[in-house]
């Protein structure tokens, strides 16, 4: 009887000590694609950096790390030098060289789908191999940030890799065949829209994580996730609804952590000369743009109560916003005021305009990417009827919301942006420059401001620090007195966890990864 109540006791051991090395948690939204490449968003990149690498990390408050390149230097002012990391195995065993740098700049342009991460290689002239350990990248002008652009240079396996074009690359990404990177974890299987499962890689370079598997099951609904971390289904889960973050709190088998992000919430406005889906009360063709009247913009900008916005629709997880960066982030221009919340200003320059009655739109804005996005976009709309303008709400899923917004669809819409290089020049010049193909990348609504244009190509290539800021600064506070786009709340984000199995260190990027969970003590 001792011995079988002793192999019972060991196999149940085994049981709890392999179940311990498991982490399972609920994320609102996963990757497109296992192609690191493949699209920008946030949630796409968050769950890949598991599996490939980048040149140079982004700390939890976003400061530079070396990661595969172990230092950097600018040579000049066009030539960047990376020094790499010895000894860095891919998944498969082989060895991490310059030629998989050189080949994962090259191919970014070549496979980057609906929401292009061009951004991040779009100053690259040229990419010289110096040595297996040494590349120099040669950019077309003066570019003092480069290093920040390459947080989300993902470095994937030039041989596993090798031949694959924008038609076939999701597929042998997506069936594992081509999914070899150098991150602590390797790509074991993923089913779109459901679980991403890894398993720790012992041969990782860094240190060894604590958890054998990692399973990201990707649950969009807040209650359901909210109902599994609960029943014990999950370890943790990311995002969690305000209205649910009081209720958590008092649940003595769970913590709860939240952080301010350095995602803001904007409105962008259309500038082109006709409106989609506008019209006038009466249902007739509008006789031109209204929001090409600087008068209409401020209008809009006015009707919004940030404020409230922060106490009801985000029940305090978050905060006003007047610039489409948050303080933290170099370029914040820390002299222009507040946002005001004027309805009766707002009402008097609608009518100065020639819109008194108003017009109707279609206001598009994400249901399931940050937290909030669905309750601030309704009540956007429910605001902007109060100077006339209907705004029929349109929310709808990331991965259907972000290929329209690329093709131009919207003529108003909602949606998060994070600054998740630390300096404004990344969200300026993917927004409010002009698009010109390797600026503006993301601004799809005509905006175009030769001032705007000057002082972010200035800023570009200004290796002064303090001349460099200024220029941000400047460009900041145009956004602010054009008002194509409305900077309206950052983001504030929560997560809630198994009190007695994990702990996390949350990142201003809201990225929630496995390296930065814990088992609890």
């Amino acid at each position: 009887m001792r011995s079988f109540l002793t192999g019972v006791l060991c196999a149940t051991a085994l049981l709890t000590s392999a179940g311990a090395q498991t982490l399972t948690i609920g994320v609102r939204g996963g990757p497109d694609s296992i192609d690191p490449h493949f699209t920008a968003t946030g949630t796409h990149a968050e769950s890949l950096k598991h599996v490939f690498d980048t040149l140079v990390w982004s700390g939890d408050g976003l400061e530079i790390e070396p990661r595969l390149a172990e230092s950097w230097r600018a040579v000049n002012n066009t030539t960047w030098e990376f020094k790499l990391r010895k000894g860095v195995k891919f998944h498969d065993g082989s060895d991490f060289t310059a030629t998989d740098v050189k080949f994962s700049i090259e191919r970014i342009p070549v496979v980057s789908g609906p929401n292009p991460t061009t951004i991040y290689v779009r100053r690259v002239k040229e990419v010289k191999i110096i040595d297996p350990l040494t590349v120099q990248v040669i950019t077309d002008g003066a570019s003092p940030t480069l290093p920040n652009d390459f947080i989300r240079l993902f470095i994937v396996s030039a041989k596993a890799a090798a031949g694959l074009t924008k038609d076939n690359a999701n597929e042998a990404f997506n069936s594992g065949k081509a999914a070899v990177g150098t991150g602590p974890y390797k790509f074991v299987s993923w089913q779109p829209k459901g679980d991403l499962v890894l398993d720790r890689f012992d041969g990782y370079w860094g240190p060894k994580e604590p958890w054998a598997r990692h399973v990201r099951k990707e649950i969009a609904n807040d209650a359901a996730r909210v109902a599994q971390l609960k029943a014990g289904q999950l370890d943790l889960i990311t995002r969690v609804p305000a209205t649910d973050v009081a209720t958590l709190k008092r649940d003595s088998k769970l913590n709860v952590q939240t952080i301010d992000t350095v995602y803001v919430f904007n409105v962008e406005l259309d500038m082109r000369d006709k409106l989609q889906n506008a019209s006038n009360k009466d249902g007739s063709t509008l006789a031109k743009n209204p929001l090409l009247d600087l008068r209409v913009r401020q209008a809009i900008d006015l009707a919004i109560d940030r404020k409230s916005l922060v106490e009801f629709a985000m029940e305090g997880l978050g905060k006003s916003a007047g610039q489409m960066v948050t303080p933290s982030i170099f370029g914040f221009n820390k002299s222009l005021p507040e946002p005001k919340f004027d309805p009766a200003a707002a009402k008097k320059l609608m009518a100065d305009a020639g819109y008194p009655n108003g017009f109707k739109i279609q206001f598009s804005f994400t249901k399931d990417r940050l937290p909030g996005d669905t309750q601030v976009g309704t009540s956007i709309a429910q605001m902007l009827a109060a100077i006339g303008i209907d705004a029929t709400p349109n929310a709808q899923p990331a991965a259907v919301f972000f290929p329209a917004r690329t093709r131009g669809d919207f003529s108003m819409s909602m949606s998060g942006w994070g600054t998740l290089t630390g300096e404004a020049h990344y969200t300026l010049s993917s927004l409010a420059h002009s698009n010109d193909k390797k600026m503006g990348a993301f601004n799809v609504l005509n905006y175009n401001n030769p001032e705007m244009d000057r002082l972010l190509q200035a800023a570009a290539i200004e290796m002064d620090v303090a001349k460099r800021r200024k220029f941000l600064e400047d460009a900041n506070a145009l956004v602010d007195k054009d008002k194509q786009r409305l900077p309206i709340v950052a983001v504030g984000s929560a997560w809630a966890m198994q009190k007695s199995k994990v702990t996390i260190k949350p990142r201003v990027d809201e990225d929630t990864l496995a390296m930065n969970i814990k088992p609890a003590r």
